[in-house]
């Protein structure tokens, strides 16, 4: 095996990418306080061609040195906006028909492995601060929940990875 150089990767130009067809995921990041975890939801963003990340609450906003860091030029290919409020999100993005699932532990959340999205429809996922997760009212106004199984004593995940975990497996799922 040899290990591919960069030119042979196929990268599509910040152009090809805007024009390209996305999955059809957005990202809702609420309170994140970490820009480079920030930062790394964006690369993960632009490597599964998804369709928009909504900035809510105290999550910082490109341009920053310290999200530029991880997200290495995501923030100029992936499309976003910032609000405010992030209930004014979910509740937009719900009058579009879009389905809106929290990432989050909660009673009768669905766990990953079992979830099944629906052919031809949007799925937003709400992703929330590091310590204190999905806000309730959030969660509330969502269609459901959805968790990642875990098997060890932690039983948390860096919302980073989270967003790498679940991004791909809806991705593999729609695909």
């Amino acid at each position: 095996m040899r290990k591919l150089l960069n030119s042979e990767l196929e990268r599509k130009s910040v152009e090809d990418f805007k024009q390209a067809n996305k999955t059809p995921i957005i990202i809702i990041l609420d309170d994140i306080r970490s820009l480079h975890n920030i930062g790394s939801v964006f690369r993960t963003a632009d490597a599964f061609l998804i369709e928009k990340i909504y900035l809510c609450g105290i999550t910082a906003t490109p341009p920053n040195k310290e999200i530029h860091k991880t997200a290495l030029g995501a923030t100029e290919t992936v499309a976003w906006e910032y609000q405010k409020e992030v209930t004014e999100v979910i509740q937009n993005l719900k009058k579009e028909e879009v389905i809106v699932y929290a990432v989050e532990q909660v009673e009768h959340s669905i766990m990953l492995n079992d979830f099944q999205p629906e052919s031809g429809k949007t799925y937003a996922l709400v992703f929330g601060n590091e310590v204190f997760g999905v806000a309730q009212e959030a969660i509330a106004l969502c269609d459901g929940t959805i968790e990642i199984p875990q098997l060890g004593t932690k039983h948390s995940l860096n919302i980073s990875v989270s967003a790498g975990i679940v991004v791909w497996d809806l991705f593999q799922k729609i695909n």
